[in-house]
């Protein structure tokens, strides 16, 4: 079990003005962060982040702290989350920290951080960094000091990785698409990608205020891409969140195409192309119909706790080079080292190019199952594996949904919350099982 304070499961992250999303934590985080990378003598650390208006307070912050402990900073201003993964290894840069919050409104705020090699950092070393934010500021002597640059290439430089994680054979002029940027991190990158590739690219979402980051658009909120894309009479839609690591897609028909059906597209693509190794790694929560379709194509999926730290880790350990979460979250690790909604929306245009299908006869492959679920409320925490009441209930819904279902309970690990999910081939049968097992649930809480 971890001992840290600060760190979560995806770096530092809460509101802006209330501790630790501050001005003063932020200057101590870019210190602690500079002792730790300036003690292994390397030359400098990469400083991103998305739109919103607390980025220019929390670069400047880090910029500080990083240069009193004698650290060099290199600021790249707005960059996606996955650019600035690719920058940190590319450029040779010690570290890369990205002041984001991702698919969060613009009042929240937080902060990543990559290892020298584009990955998450490994859990000692965010420990090494808490270490030192527990003692007193120092400043370096003064011809000591960290100096700052600005890298003014960065987004260029990202755009032609993009570019190369597909074939340049691979034209796709006959392609009108629609790009919602969520005014976020990928406003000035995502439609140059796109058109790059030949693409004819409508691009909304493109004009960030630092307060409309995910408002109303993006892959949390797909709406206004679907409202696009049937209006511009468009043969599909991308919309990626505010730091571009999430991608959702529409069709020609309006149809939203989540997470797990992207991976499935990618997957029977890889599989025919020869480029298949290993599993594909999904979360409690991808839906069964991705795992009986990937079964049917002879691909196993393996399931990990949610969040993509673990379907990373889960990666790694089963050596797959692909995974991730039906919010849009995936990776590709043979083309890039963490989640990129660019770079898998580009898989995806590859294979509707070289299929000849369109993304809506490609989603059709994946039988997706109704899915139900239900939020319970709970003043106390309760043990649901050693709850009799709820066990058997658990036991009576997965007997009446069969081979064809599933039910998951979780505790939700940020609200006072019970998660009851039931799916199953019939869309009656799952919603009353669902209400049946939340009923128990909700007795044995009371119990």
């Amino acid at each position: 079990m971890s001992s840290k304070k600060y760190f979560g499961t995806d770096g530092i992250r809460g509101k802006v003005g209330e501790h630790p999303i501050t001005a003063d934590f932020l200057l101590k985080l870019g210190w602690a962060a500079g002792q730790v990378f300036a003690n292994e003598g390397h030359d400098f650390i990469l400083v991103g982040k998305d739109t919103r208006i607390s980025g220019y307070m929390f670069e400047s912050a880090l910029e500080a702290g990083l240069t009193a402990a004698g650290m060099n900073a290199r600021m790249l201003g707005p960059m996606p989350t996955p650019g600035i993964a690719y920058l940190t290894r590319t450029l040779r840069a010690q570290a890369g920290i990205v002041i984001s919050a991702s698919h969060n409104p613009y009042y929240d705020n937080g902060i990543k951080f990559f290892s020298s090699q584009g990955a998450k950092l490994p859990d000692e070393t965010e420990e090494k960094i808490e270490y030192y934010l527990d003692l007193p500021m120092t400043t370096a002597e003064s011809s000591k000091l960290g100096k700052a640059k600005r890298i003014v290439d960065a987004p260029g430089r990202y755009i032609e990785f993009c570019k190369a994680s597909i074939s340049p054979n691979l034209d796709f002029n006959k392609l009108k698409i629609v790009v919602d940027c969520a005014h976020g991190a990928t406003y000035h990158i995502a439609p140059h990608v796109f058109a790059e590739v030949g693409a004819n690219v409508i691009a909304i979402g493109t004009t960030p205020n630092g307060l409309n980051i995910n408002d109303g658009c993006g892959a949390t909120k797909p709406d206004l891409l679907v409202q696009t894309v049937l209006a511009q009479q468009a043969d599909l839609g991308i919309a990626l969140d505010g730091d571009g690591d999430r991608v959702i897609m529409v069709d020609h028909k309006g149809e939203v195409v989540d997470g797990d059906e992207l991976i499935y597209i990618i997957a029977k693509a890889k599989l025919a192309a020869g480029q298949m190794t290993g599993p594909v790694i999904g979360t409690l929560m991808t839906n069964l119909g991705m795992e009986h379709s990937l079964n049917q194509l002879g691909i196993q999926l393996i399931r990990a706790k949610v969040g993509d730290r673990y379907v990373m880790e889960m990666i790694n350990k089963h050596q797959s080079v692909l995974g991730g979460e039906n919010s849009g979250h995936i990776i590709c690790l043979d083309k890039t080292t963490t989640g990129d909604g660019i770079i898998a929306a580009l898989q995806v245009l590859a294979e509707i190019q070289t299929s000849g299908k369109t993304l809506h006869e490609l989603k059709k492959g994946m039988q997706k199952y109704p899915q139900v679920l239900i939020n319970l409320k709970t003043a106390k925490k309760i043990n649901l594996e050693h709850n009799e009441l709820v066990q058997a209930a658990i036991k009576s819904t997965e007997s009446k949904l069969g081979e064809q279902g599933r039910v998951l309970l979780r505790a939700s690990g940020t609200e006072p919350l019970i998660r009851v999910m039931v799916e199953g081939e019939h869309k009656e049968t799952v919603q009353y099982c669902a209400d049946e097992l939340a009923n128990e649930v909700k007795k044995a809480i009371s119990a």
